[in-house]
């Protein structure tokens, strides 16, 4: 029987290991991709409902879900306040958001050239106000909007003392239109998702409404993340496959 050094049997076995990817070879974490954060508003545009946390969903994150898994990134989504989003965003604590454009994410941030989705906001009056067709016919009026919301940058507009606007915050969209019938004001500015899941259960007889504002919303990624170009073109690549206003369907709708 003819024996061969040891070393004809190692050389062999040590080029099939470096040919493995290094996790596999070493038994750790599949994935070495850094971990995204995904910065959620607070507060949803899109719906009225809560999770089981008592939170306000955001369906959006059931597009990242699956932008996340078949782009192989891992993830988790973290709440903020409007403010404290933009600042994370900008100091790269977390580095993915779908938001409308916005100056605050000009310098940190890139944008997918495409929309995801839009978002709509409307002004809500009962017959006899004058129709509303764009955000300069708000000027002089007296409004109602829900407390939290900037409406994609709107707010300023409508809290600039030159447009004399009469701005009545309201603490909930519910009580947003309570306060349009008791004729505390003439308009109701709001997100059309939410305005329309209040009026299915409280109608107002003789309502309105028409278009202030329809909003793009695209993908955003912190320019610090590795590789970010690359992911950025990978995510798109992802998103242009998927039927979003599918994907942001309630699975247990109410």
């Amino acid at each position: 029987m003819r024996h061969f050094p040891s070393h004809y049997f190692f050389l062999p076995l040590l080029a099939a290991l470096v040919a493995l990817p290094w996790e596999t070879a070493c038994g750790t974490e599949k994935s070495t991709v850094p971990e995204i954060e995904y910065a959620s508003p607070d507060q949803s545009v899109w719906t009225t409902r809560v999770n089981h946390k008592g939170e306000p969903e955001n369906p959006l994150l059931r597009v990242a879900a699956v932008l996340f898994a078949k782009a192989g990134i891992p993830w988790h989504s973290r709440r903020y306040p409007a403010a404290r989003m933009f600042k994370s965003l900008q100091d790269g604590s977390a580095q993915f958001s779908m938001l409308v454009k916005s100056p605050h994410l000009q310098a940190c941030c890139l944008l997918s050239r495409k929309p995801i989705t839009s978002v709509e906001v409307r002004a809500y009056h009962l017959g006899g106000r004058v129709p509303i067709n764009g955000v300069n016919d708000l000027v002089n009026k007296n409004i109602i909007s829900i407390h939290g919301y900037s409406y994609g940058g709107l707010l300023g507009f409508l809290n600039d003392e030159h447009n004399h606007i009469s701005n009545n915050l309201a603490p909930t969209h519910l009580a947003a239109f309570r306060m349009l019938a008791q004729q505390r004001a003439d308009y109701v500015i709001d997100y059309v998702g939410p305005a329309t899941e209040v009026l299915a259960a409280v109608p107002l007889l003789g309502l309105q409404s028409e278009v202030v504002s329809s909003q793009d919303v695209y993908l955003v990624l912190n320019k610090n993340y590795p590789d970010a170009t690359r992911v950025m073109a990978r995510l798109e690549a992802i998103a242009d496959t998927l039927d979003v206003d599918r994907v942001m369907r309630p699975t247990n709708p109410r």
